[in-house]
């Protein structure tokens, strides 16, 4: 490899064919480990929560390991969690049930998040507006504005208005099938929880993932905020050092310069990817508490 890059492009020119091979090996097995690891917090605490005598205490962390499927959702999108594909979209068509979010959407969203990543009037996640003040700053972290474009995501695709620039014409039937699907599944739940007198989903899943939903935007607020719009991805992406159970939680994505530089590499090689790249990052942070300090004293002088 050079000895120094500047680019992302440059980086994967350096990798030897081995290298790449290796790097962008997918496993069932290393999903499957992963996904068992996750899905058992998940149903630990769920237990915790509906026996413990005090257990509503766990909703906080049940949420947390809830929303945070989120980055396997994410995941799911490029299908690199599993090397059989399907895997990877069941998992996506659960996630996307548990935490409101379509996935047949999301995957045409998040490609041209990646086709434009931190390009302005182009990357759909610039869309919606960045906390510019310390009050839409901590409004954001509530994670309601969240939930609110999710849902009228949802209710706009299942009537039928799936036009987004980001989706391809062809692709809308399938969006809107989607949504209809889903709400048609939520209908239901809602039905039985009327009709049984049942809280039991209010306590381990919807309350849960809006208590949860804060910790979610804490770190995804991270990734690309307060870098540069331009098109390398080791200057408009961020890759933050911190804790190994978060990484774990997240499925690796705190390296998220090595996720953006090289999508395909699926989520257990990341920290193999890191190894080359580290000594070339441009934007990284030292936790999501040091990245969160520098933003609140930016937002502060404004």
């Amino acid at each position: 490899m050079s000895a120094t890059v500047t680019t992302h492009s440059e980086l994967l020119a350096s990798l030897s064919d081995d290298e790449k091979a290796y790097l962008t090996q997918r496993s069932n097995q290393a999903g499957g480990r992963q996904l068992l690891w996750h899905g058992s917090v998940i149903v630990f605490l769920a237990i915790g929560v509906v026996k413990l005598p005090a257990g509503w205490i766990l909703q906080v962390p049940l949420g947390i390991a809830l929303v945070f499927l989120f980055t396997a959702l994410h995941e799911c999108m490029h299908r690199t969690p599993f090397a059989t594909d399907r895997y990877s979209d069941w998992l996506a068509n659960f996630i996307s049930l548990v935490l409101f979010l379509p996935s047949e959407w999301f995957r045409f969203f998040h490609f041209a998040h990646h086709r434009y990543t931190h390009q302005p009037d182009k990357d759909p996640e610039l869309e919606t507006p960045l906390p510019d003040s310390l009050t839409s700053y901590l409004w954001y972290l509530t994670g309601l504005s969240v939930w609110w474009s999710q849902l009228s995501t949802l209710v706009r695709n299942a009537s039928g208005k799936a036009e987004y620039t980001f989706v391809p014409k062809g692709g809308r039937p399938k969006v809107v099938r989607e949504a209809r699907v889903m709400l048609l599944i939520y209908l239901t739940l809602f039905a039985i929880t009327i009709g049984t007198g049942s809280t039991v989903l209010i306590e381990i899943w919807l309350l849960p993932i809006l208590l949860g939903q804060p910790f979610l935007r804490v770190y995804l607020l991270a990734e690309h905020r307060r870098c540069p719009h331009t098109r390398n991805m080791f200057e408009n992406t961020r890759t933050t050092y911190t804790h190994g159970l978060i990484r774990k939680l997240a499925w690796n994505m705190p390296y998220h310069v090595e996720h953006h530089a090289w999508p395909s590499v699926p989520f257990h090689r990341l920290p193999n990817l890191h190894k080359h790249t580290r000594i070339h990052l441009k934007e990284t942070s030292n936790g999501y508490l040091d990245f969160h300090r520098s933003l609140v004293a930016d937002l502060n002088q404004i």
